[in-house]
């Protein structure tokens, strides 16, 4: 049966370059792209990272119920479309997210109504230092946002404990393979 697997963990752990080198290995395994209102950074694509919207549209899905998740992260409203997640699964496909804690959290309380297993993994930084490394690498911050983030990641790494596996990133070619394990395991 195809199940809904939640990656989560605070920004900066390195979810999206985990799942983007999970899903090629795992062919009964589709990424659901997500909508959010933040401009997107120079190397993101609409429709391949996110669904770019406008904050008015967002709303207006919000009012039609068609989230499946949806959270407000860093000044931005993100969400996850319930019928692009109901449709892979439909085709046989188990469906991978990735998203933010606030939004693992709302699918883990909607959990037993939702009509099909969701499975929860959540990436931990190995440490603050490294954590604060990470984001201040990815120069799409400025240093008051990137602060801010990393109070936040930090307090965020206490959501892990109600997860079905956790998974500390230290090394990112081991994150990948102990991921994508998890998964493997889960879809037997």
């Amino acid at each position: 049966m195809p199940k809904l697997f939640v990656i989560s963990g605070p920004s900066g752990v390195g979810k999206t370059t985990i799942v983007r080198a999970i899903l090629p290995r795992i062919r009964e395994l589709e990424f659901s792209v997500s909508c959010t209102t933040r401009p997107p950074r120079p190397d993101e694509q609409d429709g391949r990272e996110y669904y770019f919207i406008s904050p008015e549209r967002f709303e207006e899905l919000l009012r039609e119920g068609a989230f499946l998740e949806h959270a407000w992260v860093y000044g931005h409203h993100y969400g996850t479309l319930r019928a692009e997640v109901e449709r892979r699964l439909a085709r046989g496909k188990s469906v991978l997210l990735d998203i933010d804690t606030q939004g693992a959290r709302s699918v883990y309380l909607r959990r037993r109504e939702l009509g099909f297993p969701v499975r929860f993994i959540f990436i931990l930084p190995p440490s603050r230092e490294e954590l604060r490394r990470r984001l201040a690498s990815r120069r799409s911050e400025s240093p008051e946002e990137m602060e801010r983030r990393l109070a936040l990641a930090w307090r965020e790494t206490e959501a892990g404990m109600w997860f079905d596996y956790l998974v500390v990133n230290r090394y990112l070619e081991e994150a990948i393979a102990w991921v994508a394990g998890l998964i493997r395991l889960e879809l037997e």
